[in-house]
């Protein structure tokens, strides 16, 4: 027997054993390890993932988690954790790995101004059990994202300005450690920890549940410009100038898009939270950037919102993503993104300029793991097509020389690694102090990883 297949034999034997010991506990039935049935579990909303993980656990409860860590650990297997799927560079499916998947764990229960939020929950199921009540939660701008990942590391979104990021509304989580503890983080135990997930990401074990702050916020004004790509530069500047003096209620993001003709447009999505009727000046504002192909101001509930984008990216597409942040819109930097966008290759490419500051901008850095809270702009970059090409590791290079240092975790693959490294700025050294408590034998590896 030659050496793969002596360990292509030890490995088979390994998983055979794990398999037989997450039985005594877990119905066989959610414990998938046969090719046919891989394909499909391990699907993600990336498709150009091909990672294949040996075996796929279906939790449903955090016992099940529990049991699911234990074993990999007992047999040595990789370990990742499927919550929403949504990280574009596959790191919740590990090759030759166990997969801890959560997506039955969805439930979303409120208790006062607190949404308690399974791991496996999206952002939309927190949106609804929110809007049942009147109340809003800061999540990102797409729905189907999973609530639990994007707000571990980070979660820019319309209420950026109004609520802050989704991690600064994270106030306790229950976590599955490395060794099978189960430990809770909040502002009276194991509060490092708590201090580590708002921002650094699911580094430090598989988090099960967390419990997010909600908002009295019924209805928004929600507006959307679209402007022609000849207006471009006209219509960045007007932008760079507004959000500069944008008010806390006030967020607003800048998309480059596939244009219904072939040719490319500029859309402006603003997002007013406060009272209703003082928010109407400012989208006339944005509405005069350039003559408008299309406009849309209207008066709906934070979930209707979050909806809006439902389906632009559906799963199973190929994409790549990169992202750099600025400083602001100066001429130069506005040059800067036209020429990164031009030098796309596929007509699937989209260029987004999200919007940091207020709520998210007034906390001092050093009181959450996310390690950048002046004012800024995140620009990400998203290309989707039957082949994926390089032109977002393009696109990235071509904005390095404009960009500060680090970048958005959530957005980083795992080659960004001289942004990766800067992510956390001033936070870092705390960061690797609780990473060596909680996981000293770096079983999690997510987004942003730690080491």
């Amino acid at each position: 027997m030659t050496t793969a297949e002596t360990t292509h034999a030890g490995k088979d034997t390994r998983i055979g054993a794990a398999r037989t010991e997450l039985t005594s506990r877990i119905d066989p039935g959610r414990i998938v390890t046969k090719a046919a049935g891989l394909t499909k579990a391990a699907a993600i909303w990336n498709g150009a993932v091909n990672n294949r993980p040996a075996m796929v656990v279906q939790c449903k409860t955090t016992a099940d988690v529990q049991h699911a860590v234990r074993t990999a650990g007992k047999f040595n297997l990789p370990l990742s954790v499927r919550g929403g799927g949504h990280d574009w560079a596959g790191r919740a499916i590990r090759a030759d790995g166990l997969v801890i998947d959560l997506t039955n764990m969805r439930d979303v229960s409120t208790h006062g101004r607190i949404a308690t939020v399974e791991g496996g929950a999206t952002a939309e199921d927190v949106a609804a059990a929110a809007d049942r009540l009147g109340l809003a939660v800061a999540t990102g701008t797409v729905g189907s994202v999973g609530m639990t990942g994007l707000t571990l590391a980070g979660g820019y979104g319309p209420f950026c300005g109004r609520f802050g990021l989704a991690a600064d509304n994270l106030v306790g989580a229950e976590v599955v450690l490395a060794d099978g503890q189960i430990v809770h983080a909040g502002r009276e135990n194991n509060r490092d920890l708590l201090w580590a997930l708002r921002g650094g990401g699911g580094n430090f074990g598989v988090v099960t549940s967390i419990d997010v702050a909600l908002h009295p916020l019924a209805e928004i004004l929600s507006g959307s410009f679209t402007f022609p790509f000849e207006d471009a530069r006209t219509v960045l500047a007007g932008y760079g100038e507004l959000v500069d003096r944008a008010p806390d209620d006030l967020t607003a993001v800048l998309s480059i898009v596939p244009g219904d003709d072939g040719d490319p447009a500029i859309v402006v999505s603003p997002t007013w939270s406060g009272p209703i009727a003082d928010g109407y000046s400012f989208m006339d504002e944005f509405a005069a950037l350039a003559p408008p192909l299309a406009t849309d101001v209207s008066v709906i509930s934070p979930l209707t919102k979050l909806r809006r984008l439902d389906g632009m990216l559906p799963d199973g597409a190929n994409y790549a993503i990169r992202t750099r942040n600025i400083a602001a819109l100066t001429p130069v930097v506005a040059s800067g993104l036209l020429e990164a966008y031009s030098a796309r290759r596929e007509v699937g490419s989209f260029l987004n300029v999200h919007h940091f500051h207020g709520e998210a901008a007034h906390r001092a850095v050093e009181s959450t793991a996310f390690g950048r809270r002046d004012n800024h702009l995140m620009v990400e970059m998203i290309e989707t097509a039957g082949v994926v090409s390089d032109w977002t590791m393009t696109a990235s290079t071509m904005l390095a020389t404009h960009a500060l240092p680090g970048g958005y975790p959530n957005l980083l693959g795992p080659d960004d690694e001289e942004q990766t490294a800067a992510a956390f700025g001033p936070n870092a050294p705390r960061l690797l102090d609780v990473k060596d408590r909680f996981d000293p034998h770096a079983v999690f590896r997510a987004v942003g990883a730690i080491r």
